[in-house]
């Protein structure tokens, strides 16, 4: 799998949850959201393993 492919994007993230950016960081700010990474050049990126993860334990929680 190449990297672009491992990390997604803010807008990857929002556009898959129909959601939007300052949705996302007011998440972030809650720590409600996905895990992520900031990366050197300040962008921030999220592996799609942690965000399948994530979304795995929001079924779990609302079962």
């Amino acid at each position: 799998m190449n990297a672009s492919n491992r990390h997604l994007t803010i807008s990857d993230v929002c556009k898959d949850l129909g959601i939007s950016r300052s949705t996302f960081y007011d998440w972030r700010a809650k720590r409600k959201g996905p895990p992520a990474r900031k990366l050197p050049n300040g962008e921030i990126r999220i592996e799609r393993r942690d965000y399948e993860s994530w979304l795995e334990s929001l079924y779990e929680e609302a079962a």
